[in-house]
């Protein structure tokens, strides 16, 4: 067995390759342990700008060039052959360092069907623990909900009218309301709440890892780029990475645990030679473990917007655009509110799109404000007053991959999430622009609008709204799956999160999602992050020697 590691190499524990929602998670977790060495690595930078702390500021790290991996999708048949940006977090939160901040566990269901699969341990009752635990809500504790917990879990400073009569406007077309869309009502409709703490956001690493950044056993390293696992024979041992231009290397004595996230996990792992044999030999990368799984199942939910222009007082758009944004900047910057201490959405609806649905399969999210992507990468404020509801299948049938453009680690991976790819995604969807029409058009909401801009009149028939779905959809950014967990052909890990026939190696993050969960995406992975941390200390691999 040829080795790759020597006595003079420098060594930790555990190695976790990505301080993003989960990796920031794992390490808070396992440097509790005084006697476990932690080592966090981070490609990008620090996340201590204003316009991260600011919630306001998602807008401006959209495209941001240092602290965003600025993927793009490839063309995609579907969506005349558009190739869609996809943004992911590259700094110490990773993608909670950058989001809207919108706080949603999904369904319990959710859960129990990843446990149904084959994952004992995954059900809804074996997570709630972990997702009590992450959290301190303001609301206080119940039996669904936590306090004192490292993640601050709030209201939205200002619950905006026209958000309250978009709540009511549902109600009155038969959505029941829920007063918590975490609790034991989760197909509703209701305010959302917001990973925003004081005015600011509370991405992972604000909560989990700056509190404790100063233990002696805990290391982390930023501008650290992974370039591969390194292995004896199926065990990993240690990591290649570039670190000021230099190359590194780096051993495990526990375990490594790899929680770059649903896109980069499995380049991570394909570049080390874990992978579909034939994925890996078109680029003559050496196979060290045959897993056809990795990369496989992608999964993200494809989102389509609406905007109604509307009357000055149901729109925030003139407080934060012209002369009024400056007042709103000193408000937040002297008291942390105002209109910049809001997250990206305000209330939602979770709905079915067909009454044979089991649980609610369409989100329906509502904000008193409209905003255009420009082509030269700004996120702007529309400068007329406007609402805007936006609507994704939660639990699409389609499914995508991560594939390999080469063996060069600075190559961005091949995204191709195959949206629209799927008559049942295609028909949910359209389902989904109706209910939002319904909804804007019952009172007390549809006083407020004065005429729909998007999709607009000349989207009526299925296939009118189905050509708007291609031409102007995006993703929510909630990519999943892609080493999923469970025991058939093509799951990469076991319900423990062990790569399946490797020793010493685990996954921890998103990508380990048998299916999406029905939400956003980011509480569910730090949740993973937590039971994640809890399984690496309780089976306590031993130290290689």
């Amino acid at each position: 067995m040829r080795r790759t590691m020597d006595q003079s190499t420098e060594t930790y524990d555990y190695i976790v390759i990505g301080a993003g929602s989960a990796g920031c998670v794992l390490a808070r977790r396992l440097s509790e342990d005084p006697g476990s060495r932690v080592l966090l690595l981070e490609a990008g930078p620090e996340a201590d700008q204003f316009w991260v702390k600011a919630p306001a500021g998602m807008a401006r790290l959209y495209f941001h060039d240092q602290m965003n991996w600025n993927y793009f999708t490839e063309p995609m048949p579907q969506l005349h052959g558009r190739r869609m940006y996809w943004p992911r977090g590259k700094a110490l939160g990773g993608s909670s360092s950058i989001n809207g901040m919108v706080f949603i566990r999904g369904h319990r269901s959710d859960f129990d069907t990843w446990k149904s699969l084959g994952n004992p341990g995954w059900g809804f009752e074996d997570v709630l623990p972990y997702f009590k635990r992450m959290e301190h809500n303001e609301r206080g504790a119940d039996a669904y909900r936590s306090v004192g917990g490292p993640l601050w879990i709030s209201d939205p400073v200002i619950r905006h009218p026209a958000s309250t009569d978009f709540i009511e406007a549902a109600a009155r077309i038969g959505i029941p309301r829920t007063e918590d869309l975490n609790g034991e009502l989760h197909d509703g409709v209701g305010f959302m709440q917001h990973n925003i703490r004081h005015g600011k956001r509370h991405s992972a690493y604000m909560a989990y890892v700056e509190p404790v950044r100063a233990r002696s056993n805990l290391t982390i390293r930023t501008g650290a780029f992974v370039r591969r696992i390194l292995f004896e024979g199926t065990e990993a041992v240690g990591v290649e990475l570039l670190e000021g231009g230099e190359l590194h290397r780096v051993a495990a004595a526990r375990e490594i645990i790899l929680s770059a996230g649903a896109l980069n996990s499995p380049q991570i792992l394909m570049l080390s030679g874990v992978g579909a044999p034939q994925e890996l030999q078109r680029h003559g990368i050496a196979q060290v473990l045959a897993s056809p799984g990795v990369g496989q199942n992608l999964q993200d939910h494809f989102y389509v917007h609406t905007s109604y222009e509307a009357t000055r007082e149901s729109s925030y758009n003139h407080e934060i655009t012209g002369l009024r944004k400056y007042w709103q900047g000193l408000r937040y910057l002297l008291t942390g509110k105002g209109y910049l201490a809001l997250g990206s959405s305000q209330a939602a609806a979770f709905v079915k799109s067909r009454p044979e649905e089991p649980y609610a399969d369409l989100q329906i999210s509502f904000r008193p404000m409209s905003f255009t992507y420009r082509g030269d990468g700004v996120v702007e404020v529309d400068d007329r007053p406007s609402i805007a509801a936006s609507v994704y299948r939660l639990r699409p049938a389609g499914t995508g991959t991560v594939t390999l453009r080469s063996a060069d680690p600075r190559e961005a991976p091949a995204f191709q999430p195959n949206f629209l790819s799927h008559a049942d995604d295609v028909r949910a969807v359209i389902q989904g622009i109706r209910t939002i029409r319904q909804i804007l058009g019952t009172e007390p909401l549809a006083s407020r609008v004065i005429e729909e801009k998007m999709p607009g009149p000349q989207a009526r028939t299925d296939d009118e709204i189905l050509e708007y779905m291609r031409a102007h959809g995006n993703s929510a950014h909630h990519p999943s799956g892609t080493c999923k967990m469970g025991n058939d052909e093509l799951a990469v890990v076991d319900e423990r999160l062990r790569v399946r026939g490797a020793r010493r190696l685990r996954v921890v993050d998103a990508s380990i999602m048998p299916h999406v969960t029905s939400g956003n995406t980011n509480a569910p992975t730090m949740m993973i992050g937590e039971k994640g941390a809890d399984m690496i200390r309780q089976d306590a691999i031993a130290r290689r020697t």
